[in-house]
């Protein structure tokens, strides 16, 4: 079984979110509304990060009300919806909260999320995300599908050796 591998010195999670903590499915009311799934297994993954003081960003290219509520729920601060180049909003984190490469793991399964990968030092993605990210240098992939604990996942290696 494969197991992720993180090391201590993180201090910031830095993930997209559809893909990463829904399943990648939009589902889509007769009024034309749009909702996705969320895995108690990723909420609870927010939770053990919080209490374990690791920040939490979001950097979707989409925007949702799943966000805002985990955004309300968990305080995080540090929440970017609908945004198509992602690669600056994750540099003016690092400076903002002067992080060094040791310090934040960046989680994406697409296309849109390659530049941030390539960025990062410490880089996740999902077992369905496309071959040409899981074939970067460094890359871990989770056991789980995004939506599915694939967050809950990197909490948990970033929690198991503190107390929760």
């Amino acid at each position: 079984m494969r197991r992720i591998k993180l090391p201590d010195t993180i201090k910031m999670v830095i993930t997209d979110f559809d893909g990463v903590v829904t399943d990648n499915c939009v589902y889509i009311g007769e009024d034309f509304s749009m909702s996705r799934k969320v895995n108690f297994k990723d909420i609870m993954g927010f939770s053990l990060l919080k209490k374990n003081g690791i920040k939490i960003a979001i950097i979707s290219g989409e925007k949702n009300s799943a966000i805002d509520l985990l955004a309300r729920k968990f305080l995080i601060e540090e929440v970017h919806q609908d945004i198509r180049l992602k690669i600056n909003i994750l540099q003016s984190i690092v400076e903002k909260y002067s992080l060094t490469q040791n310090e934040y793991v960046y989680i994406g399964d697409d296309v849109n999320d390659l530049e941030c990968l390539n960025y990062a030092k410490y880089k996740i993605t999902v077992p369905h995300a496309p071959d040409k990210l899981k074939k970067l240098k460094g890359i871990q992939i989770t056991k789980n599908d995004g939506g599915c604990g694939a967050f809950r996942e990197v909490a948990d290696c970033l929690t198991d050796s503190k107390k929760s």
